[in-house]
């Protein structure tokens, strides 16, 4: 690649002559490559134009140094570093015709005396000056040898006359050149035609952002200080913004503190906000300046809402402008309504004093958002503004099937921590929807307590409201009693408020369904679990309402997923998201954090780690942000996904994290605590820690087993099964195989006789090990065709330690088995025959001798009748097998024919 910027001659002696105004200059110091962003500008150079926009600090002019340093040989390339001076048309194209003579030394030499004698204050015919420069360059321009023009920093020179210059200049550029504009305003040219023939190709804030690799890249060794939360909460506060990494860098370094790391980046402080004020506020008009001040206060606005604050009609206007001007403005939806301030740009906004009080603007935007009957966020509004009364007030409006649906209590539970008690019960909704939000965040002993209020308003006005009150207490109080394992009340209440609640009230109908079909899979009566699901499904789309259906997907995905229906769990689940597709995603639900969770759940389920984990992590974002405890499925599954890869570190980090979100959220540990310590006993296992394991394990059983168990938490009502299950590993691994494999028998027994598939062929893969570790093949031969049939439905982790510790086995097994999905999906995962293996063992390799006793040992032919059939003595067919099972890498016979039918040696 020829660097027209740096030749001999022209970075010595020419350097002083131009004043420097073609060099390029050199990356900066630290520079993290963007490859995958010159990758992208790579693919354009077959048309006519590369166009780079982002706002300051993005890293335009350091890409396009790195691009042009990364060219290929038979390329050169012009670097132009644009200033205010050079927005005379005149002058511009002065400095292009000087700068494209270091490329063609005969070019343009009248074209420039032109030029140089024209007048400033007279017109001059730009575009004939152009069209005959054109005409000239497309005769010395070489296909063979192309020229990348750069124009750096194209904001600093744009004019309207001078947008139409280089209008016309690209319309008519000749073959061999094209053009890269970095640029902060976007050019004032019409690109339909260039994008229409892919001529042209864009990079935009959103592609320039950094990924949080290149921001930890960025950040260097100066992470030292940074771990988990904090770090995420660094990279996710730059926004991608490589400037206030870098700003970032400055203070750190400044400060010498660890403590202080995290605290420094901020925009309205420091080197940051100096930075933003000269580049970009103090350049803006004035009325621009006032709408960033008075709209600085909303986490994301619209114009219509931007008018509402302003009491004006120009907030779309502006808005346009802002976007145009690349001012740090986020997009947050396709249709381009919705906006957010970059996070270090919002800092700074904030630290400026707006029009008028912000307790007038949070009041105004809660009117606007009531009207748009966005109650969640008018309520927001009205608890910035101070005025508690309307905040509760509009907690009114909110429907206990609004609340029921959507289940983002923590929304309601952060109100809940500006509304003073005596606001709280002062009216039975409030109380109602409280304690409605308080039982499903876990915290059943402040739910009971606030819904004791309830009695203050008995007996209602009327007999109607009577019932209604009374039924709502017993579908929560259902509510609370399956939170704490207390089968009979849950049953009782729940059946009772059935029976009770209005057909309006069908969000808590739904809720009481859903909670006895639970507590059906933890009895194992699955078939009572699928009739609920059943009338539960139907009553959410006779009321049309997507997230309730959801919701019952997703209970329907937990039955099929216990009996061992994996696939047909997974096809429920997805059901549900595509209900929930129409859905805003800038809201949160929870129906849809559980459904995401599950379907990562499912996933691992059937072997697919990599998948799922990605869908455990999506769930998380989500489940984490409505302060939904099923946040303790995502971890728990990655914990023990990790625990089967080795990395006992990531998975003890995984469960510690659960705990600490529990403690946070002030959940009782009977939600979480057996879950999590049922997860540490597997990981205590594996690591061999066997008298850690067998003293929790022991415990749990204690609770969770005998006449007087306890329920089974919510999230994982199959635990005491569970619980069974790694107890069997422990008495593996202390030796005591009687035993274990006394327990896992009784656990297949149970299985078949209610149904629970996955609990069955769970059991019977772990029984197979068993009995392989012990030598009794022929026994575990004949469970594995128990084992096919139990996990028909796609539950494929059970077959994961037989896949890993036996694979010649299983491979030989599946092989001799009828053919099935579940056999075809087994053996796919199972790793291929070794390449040396397979040629050495090909026909060739027996000879024709063996190969007929092996015909016969195929029919199941005993080694007399191969002797009679063959006419030879039995010491020889002896002989002949033992050079078989060596030749085809086996010790016995059925292995032998396994084998030989893998390798095609028989039909």
């Amino acid at each position: 690649m020829t660097d027209l910027s740096r030749t001999q001659g022209f970075a010595g002696q020419a350097m002083t002559v131009l004043e420097g105004r073609f060099y390029r200059p050199p990356l900066p110091e630290g520079h993290v490559p963007r490859a995958r962003l010159c990758q992208r500008l790579q693919t354009g150079l077959g048309g006519r134009l590369l166009l780079v926009t982002a706002p300051a600090g993005f890293g335009k002019s350091s890409l396009a140094v790195e691009f042009c340093q990364g060219l290929p040989n038979h390329w050169s390339s012009l670097w132009l570093g644009l200033s205010r001076r050079d927005n005379d048309p005149g002058r511009f194209l002065e400095r292009l015709l000087e700068g494209l003579q270091q490329y063609c030394p005969v070019l343009g030499n009248q074209a420039l005396g032109l030029l140089k004698m024209r007048q400033r204050h007279q017109p001059f015919a730009f575009e004939e000056w152009l069209d005959g420069l054109l005409d000239e360059l497309a005769f010395h321009l070489q296909p063979h040898n192309p020229l990348l023009l750069v124009l750096d920093d194209y904001h600093l020179a744009q004019g309207p006359v001078l947008d139409r210059c280089l209008q016309f200049f690209l319309n008519h550029l000749p073959p061999g050149l094209v053009l890269l504009v970095t640029s902060r305003l976007r050019p004032d040219w019409h690109l339909a035609r260039l994008r229409l023939s892919r001529q042209l190709l864009e990079l935009n804030e959103q592609d320039l952002r950094l990924t949080p690799d290149e921001s930890l890249a960025v950040l260097g060794q100066q992470t030292t200080g940074l771990r988990g939360q904090a770090l995420d909460n660094l990279i996710q506060r730059s926004d991608g913004w490589i400037a206030g990494l870098r700003f970032w860098q400055l203070a750190a370094s400044e400060s010498g503190a660890d403590s202080a790391l995290p605290q420094a980046l901020h925009g309205g402080e420091g080197l940051i906000r100096d930075y933003l004020l000269e580049e970009v506020i103090d350049i803006l008009p004035a009325e621009v300046q006032g709408f960033l001040n008075d709209t600085a206060c909303q986490e994301r606005f619209c114009s219509e809402l931007c008018d509402a604050l302003r009491e004006s009609h120009d907030s779309a206007e502006i808005i346009a402008y802002l976007q145009a001007h690349q001012v740090f403005l986020v997009p947050l939806d396709e249709h381009g309504r919705w906006y957010r301030y970059h996070h270090l740009f919002s800092d700074l906004l904030r630290s400026r004093q707006p029009s008028l009080p912000l307790s007038s603007l949070h009041l105004r935007a809660c009117r606007w958002f009531q009207g748009q009957g966005l109650l969640d966020e008018a309520v927001e509004q009205a608890l910035r503004a101070g005025h508690l009364d309307v905040a509760a007030n509009l907690v009114q409006n909110l429907s206990e099937e609004q609340l029921l649906a959507e289940q983002n209590v923590g929304m309601l539970l952060r109100w809940k921590m500006d509304l003073p008690d005596s606001l709280l019960i002062s009216t039975p909704r409030l109380i109602v929807l409280y304690s409605w939000a308080l039982g499903l965040a876990g915290q059943l002993d402040a739910a009971e307590e606030l819904a004791s209020h309830l009695s203050r308003f008995l007996p209602a006005p009327s007999a109607t409201a009577q019932r209604s009150m009374l039924a709502q207490w017993l579908a929560l109080s259902g509510v609370i009693a399956r939170g704490r394992g207390d089968r009979e009340r849950t049953r009782s209440y729940c059946v009772e408020a059935l029976r009770s609640l209005p057909q309006k009230r069908y969000g808590q109908r739904l809720v009481c369904l859903s909670t006895v079909s639970n507590l059906a899979i933890a009895d194992a009566d699955f078939s009572r679990a699928r009739s609920w699901n059943r009338e539960a499904l139907e009553l959410a789309q006779r009321v049309g309402n997507p997230l309730f259906e959801a919701l019952a997907h997703y209970d329907r995905a937990r039955v099929l997923h216990a009996r061992g229906e994996v696939l047909r769990a997974l096809d429920e689940v997805r059901q549900g998201l595509q209900r929930l597709q129409g859905l805003s995603a800038q809201r949160l639900y929870a129906a849809r954090a559980r459904l995401t969770l599950y379907e990562g759940y499912l996933l691992v389920a059937r072997l697919q780690p990599e998948a799922g984990r990605s869908r455990l992590r999506a769930g998380l974002v989500e489940a984490r942000a409505c302060r939904d405890i099923s946040v303790l499925i995502g971890h728990c599954v990655i914990a023990s996904q990790d625990g089967r890869e080795g990395r006992f570190t990531e998975a003890f980090a995984e469960l510690a994290e659960a705990e600490r979100l529990m403690h946070i959220w002030d959940v009782p540990p009977i939600f979480y605590l057996a879950m999590i310590t049922l997860i540490k006993c597997e990981l205590w296992l594996a690591q061999g820690r066997t008298d850690l394991a067998e003293s929790w394990l022991l415990r749990l059983g204690q609770t969770y087993g005998g006449k007087k168990a306890a329920a089974a938490p919510e999230f994982h009502p199959l635990l005491p099964l569970h619980i069974e299950l790694q107890q069997a590993l422990l008495e593996r691994t202390q030796g005591r195989l009687e035993q274990a494999g006394q327990r896992l028998q009784a656990l297949v027994e149970r299985g078949q006789a209610s149904g629970g598939q996955l609990l069955c062929v769970t059991a019977l893969c772990q029984w197979i090990g068993l009995l392989l570790a012990s030598n009794n093949e022929m026994q575990a031969r004949d469970l594995l065709a128990l084992s096919l049939e139990a996990g028909r439905g796609g539950a494929l982790q059970a077959f994961q330690r037989l896949l890993q510790d036996h694979p010649q086995w299983l491979r030989e097994q599946l092989l001799m088995q009828p053919a099935s999905p579940t056999q075809a999906s087994l053996l796919a995962l199972l790793p291929a025959l070794d390449t040396a293996q397979a040629t050495g063992t090909s026909c060739e390799t027996l000879s024709t001798r063996e190969k007929a006793v092996l015909e016969l040992i195929a029919q199941g032919c005993s080694n007399q009748e191969i002797s009679d059939r063959l006419f030879i003595s039995l010491h020889t067919v002896k002989t002949h097998a033992s050079h078989i099972n060596s030749k085809l890498g086996v010790e016995r016979r059925t292995q032998a024919v396994a084998r030989a039918k893998a390798l095609g040696l028989l039909a």
